[in-house]
């Protein structure tokens, strides 16, 4: 068995898409004689700097000689990558093993690609310590990409799938014919099997992208039917060729349990804290407030930027004193909200007691002397417990399917240690 893994040869202004690499490369692989077990798209660490909008790495399975498959990838990838963009930097390497046979060292290297910041040179010390081939384009900084694609089917147990379907040439770069009424009842159809389909919220296609590239539509679910069906459901322009990958969207790999006192700039966590600050709203939109350590005086800002919509009101709901879990990536010391879940509600607040004769509120009697109704002559010691009537649930909370970033896990999907209140 033989794996080859790609990265970086897309373009954000020009176009293009690693996954259409990747199926051209399985095309001539099959052409050579070979056969492909599998597609493999693995998106890594969303926090990296130097990405276009999924940072995705893909690795193509297949029994050809290692020897071989790596002369058609290296030809295949120099055919269309678009080097003339001065950030895309492509990288391609080879294992000659099966997919589950990658060395712990790569797997760990995989692990951490989604996870941390790595730099090209520990890839090529890991590239040249398996002895695998491998060839960069420009600075090769795609050689991160492809050697964590290699890892990846041993580093990790949970996958999802995305059924791709791909623009005729000359289509490409201008507006994408999709039919949404059959789009959107064939999503009906397949959910929850197929996920962020669609988002009923706003009324948008989340699988047809806006930006310049090959891509018509990308279908994503637990079902590998199911989003073939789904596809298959929808009216538009013509397909030029599709593809079925296995990939890990929607798991929340990217995630790692945290401390708030030990996160990071460029990862994404799992951190519990209590809301130490009334979420407030500033201009353009986004909603801010801050976590405490309720063993330290540790402190996080947290935000649910304007991009994510109604979930905004989830987060304005939360008041000081909630016990939240929130996951996200921290930037700027600020973690970027993709989902929280309501540990425990604070259900109560202090106020002015009412007169119990006469029913109005009660006045202050002075500094530190309580309070009391001039009217009935009565008094109480202080302000007193009330009920307050909250709009959130004990339980999970999450961004709407068009602000979801690919990888984090939608709460359709089940496995959360709550209940969910999922998006659709």
């Amino acid at each position: 068995m033989t794996v080859i893994g790609v990265d970086d040869t897309d373009s954000r202004e020009r176009g293009m898409c690693t996954t259409y690499l990747a199926t051209r490369v399985a095309e001539r692989v099959r052409e050579a004689g070979g056969d492909v077990a599998r597609l493999l798209l693995v998106r890594l660490n969303p926090a990296v700097e130097h990405k276009t909008r999924g940072n995705a790495a893909l690795a193509v399975h297949t029994d050809l000689d290692a020897d071989r498959a790596f002369a058609l990838a290296r030809e295949e990838l120099a055919g269309i990558a678009e080097t003339d963009d001065p950030r895309t930097n492509p990288g391609l390497v080879v294992a000659p093993h099966a997919p589950d046979d990658a060395p712990d060292a790569v797997a760990d290297f995989a692990r951490r690609a989604v996870r941390d910041l790595l730099g090209r040179e520990a890839a090529e010390r890991e590239v040249a310590a398996a002895d695998y081939r491998a060839a960069g384009w420009k600075n090769g900084r795609g050689k991160i990409g492809a050697l964590a694609a290699v890892g990846a089917w041993t580093a990790f147990d949970e996958w999802t799938y995305e059924f791709i379907s791909y623009r005729e040439p000359e289509r490409r770069g201008t507006p994408r014919e999709v039919d949404h009424e059959s789009l959107f009842a064939a999503a009906d159809d397949a959910y929850p099997r197929a996920w962020d389909t669609v988002d009923r919220g706003t009324g948008e296609a989340v699988c047809v992208p806006h930006t310049p590239g090959p891509i018509l539509h990308g279908i994503r679910g637990d079902d590998p039917e199911a989003v073939r069906a789904v596809a298959d459901g929808i009216e538009s322009e013509s397909v030029e060729r599709t593809a079925l990958f296995v990939t890990n969207q929607g798991t929340d790999a990217h995630l790692q349990d945290g401390h708030l006192a030990t996160v990071e700039d460029g990862h994404a966590y799992r951190v519990t804290g209590s809301v130490a600050t009334a979420p407030e709203t500033r201009r353009g939109g986004h909603v801010f407030l801050e976590l405490r350590d309720d063993d330290s005086a540790a402190t996080l800002k947290c935000a649910a930027f304007e991009p994510t919509k109604r979930f905004r009101d989830r987060v304005r709901a939360l008041r000081p004193g909630d016990r939240v879990t929130v996951c996200g990536e921290v930037s700027q010391g600020t973690l970027k909200l993709e989902k929280f879940a309501v540990r425990r509600l604070d259900a109560t607040e202090l106020v002015t007691p009412d007169c119990p004769d006469c029913g109005r509120s009660m006045e202050s009697a002075g500094a530190d002397q309580g309070y009391r109704c001039r009217d009935c002559n009565t008094s109480a010691p202080g302000k007193v417990e009330r009920v307050v009537e909250r709009d959130l649930e004990r339980g999970w909370y999450e961004v709407p399917p068009a602000a979801r970033r690919h990888v984090a896990k939608p709460l359709v999907r089940g496995g959360f240690d709550a209940p969910t209140h999922p998006e659709r």
